[in-house]
């Protein structure tokens, strides 16, 4: 259903209830300046990727394309694709840009942040307020007024008005679930586009991204959603006829019932400046897509990463703790290890694992392309990469401790057992990377030349061995 349809209200007063939307006139006419010019100038400074990703054992590449800007050494992980934050301006980092504009780019869009996480708290609160009294009879459009209009303070929400409706406990529980940590910004032209997939349960029409739920979030943070589709009198709504469902020349987000297609979807349409915000638990009952219109979109999509093993601190930390096995003789300056409990060789080659291939790989996989932006990045790696060093010295230790006639037996086999397990995991995930980076070199030749930008890698596999 669409706001053409006469029950579409009703129906997103009853299914749809977390959803909140605001028209573009909401927000402070300098701030759409500011972000919009962002945009703007990232797409002409080339920031923008698409990404290879991998479903169900299949690797595609994204037809949008997407750059992270956060918080310095946040990372953000989707469909096993882990990408790192360009920085936003943060006090207490020395962060250098390629350019003025870049910079000006990443500081508006943390204004940005800054905003929607206030009308997150507002929604959050406004929504708290209406279930606590049950109030039942208002539209969703009614109740969004009411509760935005109880609240004055466009700065900050204090903690006495959040005490009017939600307890000390929740009310910390409602700041963390808000406080957007990182921001995945979205770039696609339709019309460059080759092929996109059609929706299947409703008959919605072309899609920009399939339906989904967001991964690599807080539990019940929400998502707010701002989008910015470049207009102009050639892609305004059809007024030719009145189309059924949606206008396929605007841009719509869509949203369904999760594991359900009997209960109508939803399907709202974008213009220049609106946002939207998902809301608790939305993102795990429901699932959404988004629905290509026929003018280029920028959105802006504002999460509360689970950073719990994705951040520069994390990893260090980490790397810290299997170098504590290690041991230089004060003499000879020799290496040795400490400790040869098969516990204690597990979690070291488990660590270097992680290091390998959920920062190191994942990183240089991705070529130079946060180098347009940015090298705040190339010095953490090039440190974790001592790590990595140091753990596979740590590897070939083990090897040559457990080949010494002195060990017991019993012992030797028990952590040969464990060790070996994770090796040969380590091999395996080699493999996978080796076809993977040559598969991401065929696909960006064939991108760069327009003949394929969006495919299954089944075809370009095929495709390489007709060229061989």
């Amino acid at each position: 259903m669409t706001p053409a349809d006469a029950d579409f209200h009703q129906l997103w007063k009853t299914k749809y209830s977390k959803l909140i939307f605001r028209k573009s006139d909401t927000i402070p006419e300098e701030l759409h300046q500011m972000v919009q010019e962002g945009f703007l100038t990232l797409r002409k400074h080339d920031c923008f990727f698409q990404d290879l990703v991998r479903i169900k054992g299949k690797d595609f590449v994204t037809p949008v394309s997407r750059i992270l800007i956060g918080n310095p050494g946040c990372t953000y992980k989707y469909l096993n694709t882990r990408l790192f934050t360009v920085p936003w301006p943060t006090e207490g980092y020395d962060i250098k840009y390629c350019s003025p504009g870049v910079h000006d780019a990443c500081k508006a869009l943390i204004r940005l942040n800054d905003y929607l996480h206030i009308e997150a708290v507002k929604a959050l609160q406004g929504q708290n307020l209406f279930e606590t009294k049950e109030i039942k009879d208002s539209t969703v459009t009614d109740r969004e007024q009411n509760f935005a209009t109880s609240f004055t303070e466009k700065g900050s929400v204090s903690k006495d008005q959040s005490n009017c409706c939600v307890s000390e406990d929740d009310y910390i529980s409602l700041k963390n679930r808000t406080s957007y940590n990182l921001t995945l910004l979205n770039y696609m032209d339709p019309l460059q586009m080759l092929y996109l997939k059609q929706e299947p349960y409703f008959g919605m029409g072309n899609m920009a991204v399939s339906w989904h739920h967001d991964e690599n979030l807080l539990e019940r943070s929400t998502v707010a959603v701002y989008s910015y589709s470049c207009e102009g009198s050639a892609v305004e709504e059809s007024n030719e006829q009145k189309l059924k469902g949606r206008d396929p020349a605007v841009w719509h987000v869509g949203l369904k019932v999760a594991w359900d297609i009997e209960t109508p979807g939803l399907a709202i349409p974008l213009h220049q400046g609106d946002f939207y915000l998902m809301l608790d638990d939305l993102n795990m009952t429901h699932q959404h897509c988004v629905l290509a219109g026929f003018s280029p979109r920028f959105s802006s999509t504002h999460r509360v990463a689970d950073c719990s093993r994705g951040t520069l601190e994390y990893i260090f930390g980490q790397c810290e703790l299997a170098l504590q096995n290690l041991q230089t003789d004060s003499e000879s300056m020799a290496l040795s290890l400490k400790s040869l409990e098969t516990a204690v060789v597990k979690q070291v080659e488990e660590i270097h694992n992680e290091v390998e291939f959920e920062w190191l790989r994942q990183f240089w996989f991705q070529g130079k392309r946060y180098l347009k932006c940015t090298d705040w990045w190339l010095k953490p790696m090039a440190k974790l990469e001592e790590f990595w060093r140091k753990m596979e010295v740590m590897t070939s230790l083990v090897l040559s401790e457990v080949g010494k006639e002195e060990q017991i037996e019993e012992q030797r086999n028990e952590t040969l057992s464990c060790f070996l397990l994770v090796l040969t995991e380590r091999q395996k995930l080699r493999k996978e990377w080796t076809a993977s980076a040559l598969s991401e070199s065929l696909i960006h030749m064939i991108c760069i030349n327009r003949l394929l930008p969006y495919t299954s890698l089944y075809f370009i596999k095929a495709s390489a061995r007709c060229l061989e």
